[in-house]
């Protein structure tokens, strides 16, 4: 039997002030449903009766998750692929425009699209994946050798300009270690980079319990502006800025069109994508996923 982790509190801020929110089903992997508990405190949601750090590697176990496999099948992965070189090189930009280059330390590199990326471009680049999987696929289609991630606690303090995690916090079970180690990695002056999906977006308000980014039980928290900048300020970071993800609207909205009807209704999804961004101009806390800056 799995070993289930429930909280009585909220596993960001601590309170007790949590309850039921919804119930999602895992369209990947079980097609389980798990429940997700909100937070009156910091606004965050989370995962509850999640699987344990050695329990949910088999809910990573399937061709269709493209961060392990690099996948290009279906209509959906094919369209990930034919933006994502806009999306890495835009990703590189906006950091040069943060950080001179140096020491960059990427957590969770998946197949190691974006750390080759920014080693190309001059960058001296630490990449770390908890998948073999994921890390053969790097090796044999980027050229780029990734460590395992239980690396990050031995890596030398204080040793890094820029730390990015795209789309990976969500997925840590020692959230608060983790950031805690970010801290003592990161250079005087460094910046943290961390893109998660935003829960209060329309998209997500639109497809509810049928939202592709809950991902449950991958996804073990689900977060807010407002619990982000709670969470970065409890470890001592200091926000500094936040930018969209332009493109995860539609990639969302094609997904969650499917988990809700079981086909793919471009049309419906391209619309609410569109709609969901054009909420979010001006005002990137509405976006479908944001990226946060912060300094140490």
């Amino acid at each position: 039997m799995s070993k289930l982790t429930h909280y009585n509190n909220c596993p960001v801020c601590n309170s007790n002030k949590i309850s039921f929110a919804l119930k999602a089903k895992d369209e990947t992997v079980s097609h389980d449903y798990f429940e997700i508990w909100e937070c009156a405190s910091c606004c965050a949601r989370f995962t509850q009766d999640i699987p344990g750090e050695n329990e949910i590697g088999e809910y990573y176990k399937s061709s269709a998750y493209i961060s392990h496999s690099n996948t290009s099948q279906g209509l959906v992965n094919k369209l990930y692929h034919s933006v994502r070189s806009y999306t890495l090189q835009s990703k590189r930009k906006l950091i040069e425009k943060k950080s001179a280059k140096g020491n960059l330390l990427d957590v969770g590199a998946g197949t190691g699209a974006f750390a080759a990326t920014m080693k190309k471009s001059g960058w001296d680049v630490t990449a770390l994946e908890p998948d073999a999987t994921a890390r053969e696929h790097a090796q044999n289609d980027f050229d780029i050798t990734l460590a395992p991630l239980e690396n990050l606690f031995n890596l030398p303090a204080a040793s890094f300009q820029v730390i990015t995690l795209w789309h990976v916090l969500e997925h840590v079970h020692q959230l608060h270690q983790y950031l805690e180690t970010f801290y003592k990695l990161l250079a005087d002056g460094g910046t943290l980079i961390i893109a998660v999906p935003n829960y209060t977006s329309y998209d997500a308000k639109k497809y509810g319990t049928f939202w592709a980014a809950y991902d449950v039980p991958r996804h073990l928290y689900h977060f807010s502006p407002a619990s982000m900048h709670w969470l970065l300020q409890h470890h001592r970071f200091t926000p500094e800025d936040m930018r969209p993800m332009w493109f995860d609207s539609f990639y969302v909205s094609l997904l969650s069109e499917k988990y809700k009807s079981g086909i793919n209704h471009f049309l419906s999804a391209f619309t609410n994508g569109t709609i969901s961004n054009i909420k979010s101009l001006g005002n990137y806390k509405n976006c479908s996923s944001v990226i946060y800056f912060a300094k140490k």
